[in-house]
Order: C-alpha cells, then sequence, then structure tokens
C-alpha cells in the first residue's frame, strides 16, 4: 500500500523535490524576517521578531525533517501545495502579530510567553518523537516491527499532537482571532482525514501488532483521545 494519508509512502530519496522545498521554504522565513525588522513601523515589532522566529525554527526542523527523517517519495505536487499552505500562515501570522490589522498594541505579556513555550514544545513533541523513532529504525532487529516506545508510548500519533500544540501555540502569540482558523483546519485534518488514513497503512503493513498497541494507546491527545 503505497498511497496513504495523501502521500505516496514508498522509500524514495527525492533530493531535488526536497532540495526545491527547502530552498523555497526559506525564501519564506526570509521574507517573514524581512517584515518582522525592515523598514516598517508596526504597532507590535517585538511579536512580530517573535512570530519571525517560530518560522525560523520551522525551517530548520523542515530540514531535518527532509533529509534526515523523512524516507518516502516527495513529488511535486506535495512541494508546492505545502509551500503555499506554509506560505499563507507564516507570511499571515507575522503580519497579524505585527499588528497590520490595528493600530492598537498589543504589548507581549504572560500569556504569550505560554503561547511560546506551546511553541517550542510542540516543536520538541514533533520532531522528538521521530528522531527517536529514526534511532530505532536504525537497529536491524527493528525491520518488520511497529515502533511503540518512546514518546510514542503516549499516542499512536504523538507527532501530528506536537503539531495541534505548536499551531496553538502560535496561533496564540499571533493575537489575532483570524490566526485560529490554522489550529482548527489542522486538527481537523488530523482527526479526520491523515490518522484514519495512516491508521489503516499501520494496519495493513503491521497487522497484529499496530492493533495490539492502538488499542491500549491513545490516539492524539495522551490518556484522553
Amino acid at each position: 500500500m503505497a498511497g496513504s494519508g495523501g502521500v505516496n509512502r514508498s522509500h524514495d530519496r527525492s533530493f531535488p523535490q526536497k532540495l526545491t522545498f527547502t530552498l523555497l521554504h526559506g525564501c519564506i522565513v526570509a521574507l517573514c524576517i524581512w517584515l518582522a525588522f525592515g523598514p516598517f513601523d508596526w504597532p507590535n515589532p517585538m511579536r512580530a521578531g517573535l512570530l519571525a522566529f517560530c518560522a525560523l525554527l520551522y525551517w530548520a526542523r523542515h530540514c531535518v525533517t527532509l533529509f534526515v527523517l523523512l524516507k518516502r517519495q516527495v513529488a511535486y505536487a506535495e512541494v508546492f501545495g505545502l509551500l503555499i499552505f506554509i506560505a499563507c500562515f507564516e507570511i499571515g501570522f507575522t503580519l497579524l502579530g505585527a499588528g497590520i490589522l490595528t493600530e492598537a498594541p498589543t504589548p507581549l505579556g504572560g500569556k504569550d510567553w505560554i503561547a511560546f513555550a506551546l511553541v517550542l514544545l510542540g516543536s520538541y513533541l514533533n520532531t522528538g518523537s521521530e528522531v527517536q523513532r529514526w534511532r530505532w529504525k536504525k537497529h536491524p532487529s527493528s525491520k518488520g516491527h511497529c515502533y511503540t516506545g518512546g514518546l510514542f508510548g503516549y499516542a499512536t500519533h504523538i507527532n501530528y499532537f506536537g503539531d495541534s500544540v505548536l499551531f496553538i501555540g502560535w496561533a496564540m502569540l499571533a493575537a489575532s482571532i483570524y490566526a485560529w482558523v490554522l489550529p482548527i483546519f489542522v486538527i481537523a485534518g488530523f482527526v479526520f482525514f491523515h490518522i484514519p488514513a495512516l491508521d489503516a497503512y499501520l494496519s495493513k503493513r503491521y497487522g497484529s501488532e499496530f492493533e495490539d498497541y492502538a488499542s491500549k494507546t491513545a490516539k492524539l491527545v495522551p490518556f484522553v483521545y
């Protein structure tokens, strides 16, 4: 079963596609940095700077994912589709946080540092869990088995939970009700599309080993769902 969750899961280096993805995503981040620190008189320059840093962090994690962790095929259609999506929220969040829709400043406060902590936590849960699985897969004895250890012991899709936490924190930091479209859209996509499709793929690939693991482990939110 090569296709699952809207992507082709066949192994392939896809180096040209990954390099294109990385470079163009880097251009988006550079634009966010310019918008935050360039010659603009924003009501919230510090907030804009933090949001640009979030974009830079997301790009750094993206590089690790593409060139170290991701072994499946990446098509140009996926690259450009995701680039449009990434550009919308990275540039959009930077502008919203900078205050493009308001003249009144919104100084950074306690909830904003909580939001930034959620961005860092979500980044760790996503990339940290993937690194744990990557290390485990390097052992010959792991071949043909489903990884159930580390952070994946708390939820079968803890990496998706990490992204959910990340985008909630990012939306909070943007300080705009319009930013909440992103986490709602992403979490709904996980629950109703990506997780069911990936579960079907994993069930077919690992059989009773995955089904037993899934029956005892939360699906997305540890200890809850």
